[in-house]
């Protein structure tokens, strides 16, 4: 099981000067799950944050250099686990690939992203190496509603288990550096892995190209939320010293 999952944050704000905002994605936290109690810590990429595009803390958690600790899940996560009594409850776990079963949060979290129409927070997992540096995530396939035309139309006719193509792109206005899926009979590009793994999927590229495989997992149909339509299952390897999500921007703020 997975006891660690990162919380980012999107800039979404219009600037007093009236330039948009940058949607840009920041790994602001960090909650563990340590015998009995949750811990939740801020990390350095909320400094970044704050810096660089005027983040403010969460109410739940108002001070950045404070470490949180309870014995029941906070509520900023709490209230993104789907409710298990729901009618369409069946059909929501189908739809993340999940067992009606699973009733750890931190599973359900790692899949859904918690994700809301009502702010601007996602939370995803810490990637989980093997011995021989091999690891797997999913993640749902980001930014389809904006590619071409005839990438829609492509995508459209995906199936289960079709293999897609992985390209590292350089120059990407957002983020610089991104990962690309593209369809796995062109060049087609058909959307994007999530911003916050692009540095550790572009080093699973280089470190070991020939392990690499983005497979898609499962395919939703509307009315399922856009942001839920492709979920897509990431194969790769590290190198045996390599440890994933390293940076600084993952760096808790308080030991």
């Amino acid at each position: 099981m997975n006891s660690t999952l990162y919380l980012a944050w999107q800039d979404r704000r219009q600037r007093a000067s009236g330039k948009p905002a940058t949607r840009r994605w920041y790994v602001i936290g960090r909650l563990d799950a340590e015998g009995k109690d949750y811990v939740f810590r801020y990390t350095e990429g909320a400094k970044h944050a704050r810096q660089e595009a005027g983040f403010q803390p969460l109410d739940a958690f108002p001070d950045l250099q404070r470490c949180y600790r309870s014995e029941e899940l906070f509520s900023v996560f709490r209230n993104r686990i789907p409710n298990a009594r729901r009618k369409d409850y069946p059909a929501l776990m189908a739809r993340l690939g999940l067992s009606e079963q699973v009733v750890d949060p931190f599973e359900i979290l790692a899949v859904t992203g918690g994700t809301r129409q009502t702010d601007n927070l996602e939370v995803f997992p810490r990637i989980a190496t093997q011995p021989d540096g091999s690891f797997r995530c999913r993640f749902f396939l980001h930014g389809w509603r904006y590619v071409s035309e005839a990438a829609q139309q492509r995508l459209q006719q995906l199936r289960e288990g079709d293999t897609l193509r992985v390209a590292l792109e350089l120059n990407n206005p957002a983020s610089g550096l991104a990962i690309q899926l593209q369809a796995p009979d062109s060049y087609l590009m058909l959307g994007w892995a999530p911003r916050y793994l692009n540095q550790d999927l572009a080093d699973a590229m280089l470190t070991a190209p020939a392990m690499l495989e983005a497979r898609v997992a499962k395919i939703n149909l509307p009315p399922s939320p856009h942001n839920q339509r492709v979920l897509i299952e990431f194969r790769g390897s590290l190198s045996d010293s390599g440890e994933p999500m390293m940076g600084s921007e993952y760096q808790p703020l308080v030991a």
